[in-house]
Parts: C-alpha cells; sequence; structure tokens
C-alpha cells in the first residue's frame, strides 16, 4: 500500500492519538466501579473504528498494528504485545467484513469489534496458560463488551458528527 504524505501523517497522529487514549484510561480508576479483571473501555478503539471508516481497512489497520506494537514496547510488556494483536486483529477483521454490510451501523460493527477483541484476548489468555479456564470467563466479557462497544461506537459517531462540520473530512 503506498500512502501520501498526508495519509501517513494522519495515520501518525491518529496512532499517537490512540496510544494517548490508551495511556489516558490506564489512568482512570474504573476497577473501582466494575471490579472485574481485564475489563476496560477501549477508548483506543474509538480511534480504530473512526479510522475504519474514514481512512479504510488498510490504513486502520497499519494504525492498530502501531498502536498495539508501540503501547507494548512504551509499556514494558511484551507479553501485553501477545494479547493486544490477538484481540486487535481479530476485533479489526470482524469489523472490516461488517462495515461492507449496510444493515449495520458504526454502533453494531465496534459492538462486534469489542466482542471479537475479547474473544480474540481470551484465545491468547489459553495459548499462555495452556488450559481452557479463560473460556468461563469470555461469557462475562462478552456481556461487557456490549456496553464497551457501544460507548466505543457512539463515540466514533459523536466524532464523524463534530467533524462533518468542517472542512477535514471533505478533504
Amino acid at each position: 500500500m503506498k500512502l501520501t504524505t498526508r495519509q501517513l501523517t494522519l495515520c501518525a497522529v491518529l496512532t499517537a492519538l490512540a496510544l494517548a487514549l490508551s495511556y489516558t484510561e490506564n489512568l482512570l480508576p474504573l476497577s473501582l466501579a466494575v471490579p472485574l479483571p481485564g475489563v476496560k473501555l477501549g477508548l483506543a478503539n474509538i480511534v480504530t473504528v473512526f479510522a475504519l471508516y474514514a481512512l479504510g481497512p488498510g490504513q486502520a489497520l497499519l494504525i492498530l498494528l502501531a498502536r498495539c506494537t508501540l503501547g507494548a514496547v512504551f509499556a514494558g510488556n511484551l507479553n501485553a504485545l501477545l494479547f493486544s494483536l490477538f484481540g486487535g486483529l481479530l476485533a479489526m477483521g470482524v469489523m472490516i467484513l461488517l462495515s461492507r454490510c449496510p444493515a449495520l451501523s458504526i454502533y453494531g460493527v465496534s459492538i462486534a469489534g469489542a466482542a471479537a477483541h475479547n474473544c480474540g484476548q481470551t484465545a491468547a489468555a489459553m495459548l499462555t496458560l495452556g488450559n481452557t479456564a479463560p473460556l468461563y470467563y469470555l461469557p462475562l466479557l462478552l456481556a461487557v463488551s456490549l456496553l464497551t462497544g457501544a460507548v466505543t461506537g457512539f463515540a466514533a459517531g459523536l466524532l464523524f458528527r463534530a467533524l462533518g462540520n468542517t472542512n477535514l473530512m471533505k478533504a
């Protein structure tokens, strides 16, 4: 895929935004409100959903890969890279397929992406642990993904609505 300077710059800015959202999310005490291990809002996925619809699957995938890799390097936790990539790539694949379905809105695609992300991370946990115990936790994660995916889709929808009033989306 050959990117123009504008496209490459936009991908870099969106990657930085996704990393900042991910870092900020780690500062939020969500575990006090929802005392379940591994549950996050997935604020960085707002950027992923936005990029998929605004830039297309190729550039959205580049942003996702850069965010996962840089996030793991900055956190100093390469084990997290396995979980991020499994979840992120499965979510991206599902969202790319479903975004082509005109009957589904950005909300439905985002919710399906959140569910797929949890499935991918569960697969990574099973691979890491060497057993199927994480499957018992998956139904709870899928239930939570309904809420987190809806929040992500809602935020991406608001972003499109706000940018629709500017010249940025027309360029």
